[in-house]
């Protein structure tokens, strides 16, 4: 027996291994050619396709003209500042260097009054009116921030003393001032939130915004609005004077 009927899978005697296919491709002439002709279309096609990438590299643009790469760098810078602004203002809150959020409680009934003080006192703030008493929240938090306003708000107006909510560090805290001085006691925050505005205790948790409140409807007075003049006609429509002095409603 020739080697050719060894190796013919079409013989029924010996009906061949696993390299009988490759043996019938090479021996059928048709086939050959129309392998021969697949692999030159295809040949031709990544030819094509390195032609396209090449222009594209060239020129810095796709098809439609734009350049995708730049965009795509652009976004990336986009992004990666904005990163490193959150993990700086991050790092800056776990290191207690900055505040992430301080409010002063008062038993104020008047935003717009508590907005007046805090305006002849130089403290920037969304105050807030509620029946517990009208809240400022401060806008600077950097450092003592918050503890300077405490400070400087209860000189300013003498006989007015606050509640100093502050998130600094992970730890909130509750201090009481008056005169411009810090008691030396600090109040539980769980304790002192339960008695006020449910909003307070939501604010100083990061569950809501006062952009978020301002959208529900509730008001809100910035003292950065209000020049020294404005605060003054404020003050003075809050205020009774006597014989004896003045007092505040």
């Amino acid at each position: 027996m020739s080697d050719d009927d060894k190796r013919n899978p079409n013989n029924p005697d010996n009906p061949g291994d696993e390299n009988d296919a490759f043996w019938a491709f090479e021996s059928d002439p048709d086939l050959a050619r129309e392998m021969e002709s697949l692999n030159q279309e295809l040949a031709n096609l990544e030819q094509n396709a390195s032609t396209d990438d090449a222009g594209e590299s060239a020129t810095g643009e796709s098809e439609d003209g734009n350049a995708p790469e730049d965009v795509s760098d652009e976004f990336s810078q986009i992004m990666n500042a904005n990163a490193e602004i959150g993990f700086d203002d991050e790092l800056e809150g776990i290191l207690g260097n900055k505040a992430k959020r301080a409010i002063l409680v008062t038993r104020l009934t008047s935003a717009d009054l508590l907005a007046a003080f805090c305006s002849l006192a130089d403290i920037t703030a969304q105050c807030i009116d509620s029946r517990e008493g009208a809240v400022a929240v401060l806008r600077n938090l950097n450092g003592d921030g918050p503890e300077a306003a405490a400070k400087d708000l209860t000189e300013v107006v003498a006989g007015l003393s606050v509640l100093l909510l502050v998130d600094r560090a992970d730890k909130m805290t509750a201090v009481p001032y008056a005169n411009g001085t810090a008691e030396d006691a600090e109040l539980p925050p769980p304790f002192v939130l339960e008695t006020l505005a449910h909003f307070v205790e939501d604010l100083m948790l990061g569950l809501t915004t006062v952009d978020a409140l301002a959208q529900q409807g509730v008001r809100i007075v910035d003292s950065a609005d209000l020049d020294h003049d404005h605060a003054l006609k404020i003050i003075a429509e809050h205020t009774n004077f006597g014989r004896d002095g003045s007092s505040i409603d």
